[in-house]
């Protein structure tokens, strides 16, 4: 697939959910990280899915999705064991006013949003130890397949702001277990279906109180 029929192929499918194409530099700039997320995929485990087509629905679209459908006011987002940078990187690139920390311990997965980061002129960070290690608050917090879910998001909660929002990408069969691991301080609002995946959800929740 070469370089513009990606970018169609991206419009194609964000038009297919409803959603509006990207503008020319989104475009590139998401051509770019196909480029790069293919390269390192061959030889890292970013992904088990491998195809263009798959990585453009299954992960771009999504993530595109959720980006547009964050709440306005955040300034700070923590993607709490980013991997690949999803739904990280999309939001830097979607949503440039918000400062976007990519949080991955596996060094090699660091050393890649590293490279992406720099190949794409992203001004985000990586920190590349432990989430839960930070030391700071966040407006937003954004879990996506991480290991040990219900831990992830015990501990993603904690890294929340007053009024901070946790934005959870899982399943309708799984989102039960994940709010309750959050604690009573979120409020939960209604779950957004996500498009391309069986079942698959946005959970968003807003930190209203302290936890005890």
């Amino acid at each position: 697939m070469g370089a513009s029929e990606t970018n169609s192929r991206l419009n194609t499918l964000l038009t297919a959910v409803g959603q509006a194409p990207l503008d020319d530099e989104r475009a590139r700039q998401f051509e770019n990280y196909l480029s790069l997320f293919l390269r390192w995929n061959k030889h890292l485990n970013l992904s088990a899915i491998r195809d263009e087509e798959g990585i453009l629905s299954r992960h771009f679209v999504e993530s595109i999705v959720v980006a547009r459908q964050l709440p306005a006011g955040i300034r700070t987002l923590l993607d709490f064991g980013s991997g690949a940078g999803l739904p990280g990187i999309p939001i830097a690139l979607c949503r440039p006013e918000i400062a976007v920390t990519l949080a991955e311990s596996q060094g090699k997965k660091a050393a890649f949003l590293q490279e992406a980061l720099r190949e794409l002129k992203i001004a985000a960070k990586v920190y590349a130890k432990r989430a839960e290690t930070l030391q700071e608050n966040f407006d937003c917090v954004t879990l996506r397949a991480v290991d040990k879910m219900p831990k992830a998001v015990s501990a993603a909660a904690r890294l929340l702001a007053p009024g901070g929002w946790l934005a959870l990408m899982t399943t309708g069969a799984e989102i039960a277990p994940l709010q309750s691991a959050a604690g009573d301080q979120i409020v939960w609002s209604e779950p957004a279906a996500l498009p391309f995946g069986d079942d698959r959800i946005l959970a968003l929740g807003r930190r209203v109180r302290s936890p005890l």
